[in-house]
């Protein structure tokens, strides 16, 4: 078992980190040559002026005197600097593991209604029905159905073996928290990503905020006298860091919550039902004396 959760531990360590630079090289491919486009800035010209002059130069986005078209929201993300592709990167990040995780808890949760089924299970152990309990389990599936059937075969065991209550519920939390050990790493995966691209997504965003308003008031000093345009214009470029990076934070915040909500409410459900067996066993014991 230490092995296989190994080997899946490095499977989703990889995936993660493959994840995160693709993420990170989409977000420079569209930086560069979506948001970059030419087409998306004064003084573009056509490719059918430019074949037939040939003399003409397309011009270059990054240059600091050539500006978006007004109103033309592509080539002010562009401008926003080189921190503005590293921001998307961590956004298509946050989107991405917020999906991952998604699928992966639902798959957790199983096939049928996950509330209903704890209730089911509930009454068929505390009537005695095991084999019954075990066979919805097998129906159920997922993460809170293997720990209610691993504690439910552990309940055969001990019952075989004729366990004091106390040895008995010390046996079967055993099993329980083993059983739970190999199901949370599948439910957390990526989640300590996910926190982190909160932190991040500001900062970031400040950062690259902070850089472009250096920019755009340097630019005015060398300038010699005041532009108001010039200005204003290197203020809306340094704010895009700002959007993209609260973007980010806000997608992150919300998935985290979300996801670390759902978990702790299939954490209950494994106590709960945990707590069952256990009952069940010791009204048994109560029974034969």
């Amino acid at each position: 078992m230490k092995t296989k959760k190994s080997s899946k531990a490095k499977i989703s360590n990889l995936f993660a980190a493959l994840t995160m630079i693709i993420c990170l090289v989409i977000g420079f491919l569209m930086w560069k040559y979506v948001m970059g486009n030419p087409a998306n800035f004064e003084g573009y010209i056509t490719p059918d002026k430019l074949m037939a002059d040939p003399s003409l130069h397309q011009i270059n986005p990054s240059d600091s005197n050539v500006m978006p078209v007004a109103g033309n929201l592509l080539g002010m993300i562009f401008k926003g600097g080189y921190i503005v592709p590293v921001l998307m990167g961590m956004l298509l990040m946050a989107l991405v593991f917020s999906i991952e995780r998604y699928f992966a808890i639902t798959k957790a949760e199983g096939k049928g209604n996950l509330s209903k089924f704890v209730q089911a299970v509930k009454a068929k152990i505390s009537g005695g029905q095991m084999a019954d309990a075990k066979e919805m389990c097998d129906k159920q599936k997922g993460s809170v159905a293997n720990v209610v059937r691993a504690a439910l075969v552990k309940y055969d065991e001990v019952t075989a073996e004729g366990f004091d209550s106390d040895k008995a519920a010390e046996s079967l939390g055993k099993e329980i928290e083993e059983a739970t050990s190999l199901e949370m790493p599948a439910l957390q995966n990526n989640m300590t990503i996910i926190s982190t691209l909160v932190s991040l997504g500001t900062l970031f965003g400040l950062l690259g905020t902070v850089t472009g308003m250096i920019r755009a008031f340097s630019g005015l000093a060398h300038a010699g006298t005041p532009d108001q345009a010039a200005l204003a214009t290197g203020i809306s470029e340094a704010l895009v860091n700002t959007a993209t990076g609260i973007a980010t934070s806000i997608i992150a915040t919300i998935s985290y919550n979300y996801f670390t909500s759902k978990i702790d409410t299939l954490t209950y459900f494994i106590d709960e039902a945990g707590a069952t067996i256990t009952e069940t066993y010791r009204k048994l014991k109560g029974q034969k004396k």
